[in-house]
């Protein structure tokens, strides 16, 4: 009997139309009390005091906490937890106060009332390439070397034919998903229980047992339905604690919603990049040094250092490589992940130099990759245990018509149009971590509980198919349960690993459920992935991108797109479908329309909702579309998968600014290609 491969709709598709999902603002508990954030004015200072007066007098509101009457928290390695537990005001937006009352309308008219005095300081806020206090951080997310360093690298550059030498900026983006982050907290007696927003119940677990020093099997986390996360919710955020805290302190549950102006600044974005890339071929483009140096920023209260050169390392064939990362703490909010964290600015800076090296040498883009295909992984020496860059390169040349183009800039007219067409390579790591999952047999179906998180993906259907495969079962004889930490433990959903992790565990547990006999088993990969052996795992894949641009008003039209991947076998191909245009959809926004606008002067992104954040509409691209070749490695995992929630933005923006300069004849290296750049260079 076939699951696998099989296009079932999304299991709790009819619960989410219908409205009988419940996420974690919704759950009804009895005695509720609504808390409402106030947020710093000033990017860097100490608080000289708080009035909480007019907001006390409020009758409705039960508390107003602050730095001078928190209860004391257990110091964590993230100072972003350490909620109301300094006067020190490190960024703009940063939780000062908290004001709960027995309503959400109460509570937000109140947070107005709090008036707070503080001393503040000039906050230094931008980034900067030659910026006197960078510095080189000892890792890079998640456990990267900082630098690395081949070859005779400066050697390889005096002596090459060509040389691309070119800095490309990518700006800070925000994440945005469709549910804010939100928690519910009801404490009984020393045990809490926390509904959370959230991509990982088990990290949520362990977080709240250190930060408020309980036995882990103390904290219950309860995550069925997330709305989105892209990242954002990868890790707890600020209000999961508030939330606890403040139910702890009025002795009744309490909910904290993080509303989306505030999401701009404590739940997480991409780090803004500053990326320096060198080039050298020789005349027929083929690579003999590639050089990525990349400056980017992280918050004075915690250090998150994104990887963003480290895909140079091993993507294309270069005997000598050096690529090196650089941080700047300055008075901003902690940048965190956001879909493909690293690859995704750094793929941009590279296949956009890849297309400029093209360019140069007078070799099709197309080619010029293939020509630069290595053997093994240039970074570990390994083999890969699957690698189709190259043919999702061919399919998709052939699908897209791409050998009709024109080669040369701003050859292609239609009226005042200028089309152009851009290609670009994708690359993801194909991850997988220790996960449990427990299986039982109820009344002639089988059970598998871990505590998975589905935010949005389509996890329950997915591992449900993979279950019923591997029990040899229909899918209405399996139910997937997940989001739970009274089921077995599981890794978050992120890095493009869940299915791999979490499906794993399914499949031994509903093996040995087989293999025993008995009504219920719970079983651990941890011994299993230990021994995986030495292969270079990734998914690869080719994004092929149209524009029209307008040479009279700067307006950009994409007419179509096309991503051809490589990812292992695919579970379901309706909610892999989904999975990749979504990522090539945030990919155009990125190259297009995306960007957090800091102003120095505050040290906060002032364009903080979705009417100023624009992100991408059905009108802003005409015909998308992502298929996948066949391919198979035995070396992942016992599905043959690999992820496939970020490669779809990998690649895209490259492809996008690619087409554009192909259109226009001008190359913008500074996203986002938007009008007023258009204009000006038009």
């Amino acid at each position: 009997m076939t699951a696998v491969a099989t296009a079932p709709s999304r299991i709790e598709g009819p619960d989410k139309v219908t409205g009988a999902a419940v996420y974690a603002y919704e759950h009804d508990v009895e005695d509720v009390a609504y808390g409402a954030i106030v947020q710093s004015t000033v990017a860097r200072g100490q608080i000289r005091s708080v009035d909480a007066s007019a907001a006390l007098a409020v009758p409705e509101v039960l508390a107003v906490l602050s730095c001078e009457n928190a209860p004391e928290l257990r110091k964590v390695d993230d100072g972003e937890l350490a909620v109301l537990q300094s006067r020190r005001v490190s960024y703009r937006g940063q939780i000062v106060a908290a004001v709960i009352a027995t309503t959400f309308e109460a509570a937000r008219y109140a947070e107005r009332l709090v008036r707070i005095d503080y001393a503040e300081e000039a906050p230094d806020s931008e980034l900067r390439a030659d910026h006197p206090r960078l510095y080189k951080p000892e890792k890079v997310n998640p456990g990267f070397e900082t630098d690395s360093d081949e070859g005779d690298v400066d050697a390889a550059l005096a002596s090459a034919e060509l040389v691309v030498d070119e800095v490309y900026e990518t700006p800070a983006f925000h994440n945005n998903p469709m549910e804010p982050h939100a928690t519910l907290a009801v404490w009984d007696g020393e045990r809490v229980t926390v509904y959370d927003s959230t991509q990982g119940a088990t990290p949520v677990q362990e977080t709240v047992a250190k930060v408020f020093a309980l036995p882990r099997e103390n904290v219950h986390v309860i995550s069925p339905h997330v709305g989105g996360g892209f990242g954002s919710k990868g890790t707890p955020r600020p209000q999961v604690v508030l939330a606890v805290m403040a139910a702890r302190a009025l002795g009744r549950p309490v909910k904290v919603a993080v509303t989306r102006q505030q999401m701009f600044a404590i739940t997480g974005y991409r780090t803004p990049t500053i990326q320096r890339i060198r080039l050298g071929a020789d005349g027929d483009g083929r690579l003999s040094a590639i050089v990525h140096d990349v400056a980017e920023q992280t918050s004075t209260v915690r250090e998150f250092a994104e990887q963003t050169a480290v895909v140079t390392r091993m993507l294309y064939a270069a005997p000598n490589r050096r690529t090196t990362h650089r941080l700047v703490a300055l008075d901003v909010p902690t940048p965190s992940w956001m879909r493909a964290p690293g690859e995704c600015p750094g793929m941009y800076a590279l296949e956009s130099a890849m297309d400029e090296l093209a360019t140069a040498c007078g070799v099709d883009p197309v080619e010029l990759r293939i020509r630069n295909e290595p053997e093994t992984d240039p970074e570990t020496g390994h083999p890969f245990s699957s690698r189709n860059l190259v043919g999702c390169l061919r399919e998709g040349a052939e699908r897209f018509g791409w050998h009709e183009r024109d080669p040369a800039p701003r050859s292609g007219h239609d009226g005042p149009w200028l089309i152009g067409t851009g290609v670009a390579a994708s690359t993801y790591p194909a991850r997988r971590r220790p996960s449990k999952a427990r299986a039982r047999r109820d009344n002639g179906r089988v059970v598998v509980e871990l505590a998975a998180a589905d935010i949005g993906t389509g996890a329950r259907t997915v591992l449900t198919q993979i279950a019923a495969e591997t029990l040899e079962l229909p899918l209405d004889s399996v139910r997937v349960e997940v989001g739970d930490t009274a089921f077995a433990s599981a890794p978050l959903a992120g890095g493009s690993m869940g299915t791999a992790s979490w499906g794993s565990a399914v499949v031994k547990a509903c093996k040995l459920l087989i293999e025993t006999g008995r009504n219920e088993v719970e079983v651990d990969t941890t011994e299993d992935i230990e021994k995986a052996e030495p292969f270079a795992r990734h998914a690869f894949g080719a994004q092929f991108v149209e524009v029209r641009v307008n040479a009279e008003t700067g307006e950009v039209r994409v007419p179509r797109m096309l991503g051809v991947f490589a990812a292992g076998r695919i579970i379901n191909p309706k909610t892999a479908r989904s999975q990749l245009i979504g990522g090539m959809t945030m990919g155009l926004g990125m190259a297009l329309l995306e960007e957090s606008t800091l102003d120095p002067r505050f040290g906060d992104y002032v364009n903080h909702d979705l009417a100023t954040y624009h992100v991408p509409v059905c009108a802003d691209v005409q015909e998308i579309e992502a298929v996948w070749i066949d391919e198979h490695d035995p070396h992942l995992n016992p599905m043959g998968a690999k992820g496939i929630g970020e490669i779809g933005i990998v690649g895209t923006a490259a492809a996008v600014a690619n087409a554009v300069h192909h259109a226009t004849g001008v190359r913008f290296r500074k996203l986002p290609i938007n009008l007023d750049k258009l204009i000006a260079a038009l």
